[in-house]
């Protein structure tokens, strides 16, 4: 097929480009500047931007796919006008192109925080309704609902094919970015005052880039599709200890007295000047639950998570590698010692 791909030079979208391609498809993709690397045989860039309907329309011109990946993700309150002119506003405009072209089919890559937060520990499914009364500080999950709600009802009414992807937090090797590795980062500089009490989801990127290949002929038409494995920050943070030797955070305090706090350590760090080691909203994020449910995108796209362990030595290692020659000793003679421990020669 014939598939253009916006944000195909991000994380999630190098992993699905290279899939495509070796899949045997012929992919475009949309970016505002070119890609560092070249994309391969049977792929092309095309420079343009959500907010320019014209090139919209010329890159969407003869594709039979459409693969929207392009976003921004961000916890600070002061860039929620710009994520909602790209995930609210621009999506509207590669719509309106879309179905000009005739695409046959739109693949949505949307995020799990759009059905799966809560205060409580429980796991949801895509029946759960959007949790805008909890994520309503958070502007990144707001605004991709308020793109989900765009999409679904604009495609109804165009009947034009369209299915959403819901990855939860995407690990692995691969982010050039740190655009969703950042919870990794910030454990290995030890960035993190307090165990967070609350559970995430993550999905290594890989197995996301799989699921979302499948979508091109598989998946619920107007449905969406959850996507993760489910930890706590405890488990979580106590698997990156024994894999790198970076200790977990040891402080353990109720979830309102960690939001008190680092709010007091925020106005702590301004008034020196400084950088503050953890931010308000990231806490506050540690504080809920993320948990999902993937049996449908189990049963309908093939989706399979790999061992979690490997997800999370692969993301460090990748980490590592970019980090100066100098940097954590102790980590990479860890992960050198664990990668010598696996070796079918030993």
């Amino acid at each position: 097929m014939r598939i253009l791909v916006t944000g195909g030079t991000g994380f999630l979208g190098s992993h699905l480009v290279a899939r495509l391609l070796a899949d045997g498809h012929s992919v475009r993709v949309l970016g505002r500047s070119p890609p560092e690397r070249p994309l391969g045989a049977n792929a092309e860039f095309f420079p343009g931007d959500l907010r320019d309907p014209e090139p919209l329309r010329r890159a969407t011109a003869e594709m039979e796919a459409i693969y929207h990946l392009a976003g921004l993700v961000s916890f600070n309150p002061r860039d929620g006008r710009a994520m909602y002119e790209l995930h609210v506003d621009g999506t509207r405009r590669l719509l309106d192109a879309a179905a000009e072209s005739g695409a046959r089919r739109i693949i949505l890559a949307s995020t799990s925080g759009t059905i799966a937060v809560s205060k409580k520990e429980e796991i949801a499914d895509e029946d759960h309704d959007h949790p805008i009364a909890v994520v309503g500080r958070w502007p990144y999950y707001l605004s991709k609902i308020y793109q989900e709600k765009l999409a679904l009802r604009f495609c109804r009414e165009r009947s034009l094919p369209l299915v959403v992807l819901n990855p939860s937090l995407l690990l692995g090797p691969g982010d050039e970015r740190l655009s969703s590795t950042w919870v990794i980062s910030k454990f290995l500089n030890q960035d993190i005052p307090a165990m967070p009490t609350g559970g995430l989801s993550f999905v290594d990127c890989r197995d996301a880039a799989a699921a979302f290949a499948a979508a091109l002929t598989s998946g619920e038409v107007f449905g969406r599709h959850l996507m993760g494995s489910n930890m706590s920050f405890r488990e979580l943070f106590g698997r990156l200890s024994r894999l790198t030797g970076v200790p977990a955070p040891r402080l353990r305090l109720p979830s309102e007295v960690n939001t008190l706090g680092v709010g007091l350590l925020e106005r702590w760090s301004r008034m020196r000047g400084v950088e503050p080691p953890a931010d308000r909203h990231s806490v506050e994020i540690g504080e809920h639950f993320f948990y999902v449910d993937s049996s449908k995108a189990e049963r309908l796209l093939g989706f399979k998570a790999r061992d979690p362990q490997e997800t999370l030595q692969d993301s460090v290692a990748y980490l590592m590698s970019k980090m100066p020659p100098d940097a954590l000793p102790g980590v990479k003679g860890k992960l050198k010692e664990i990668r010598e421990q696996a070796s079918p020669s030993r």
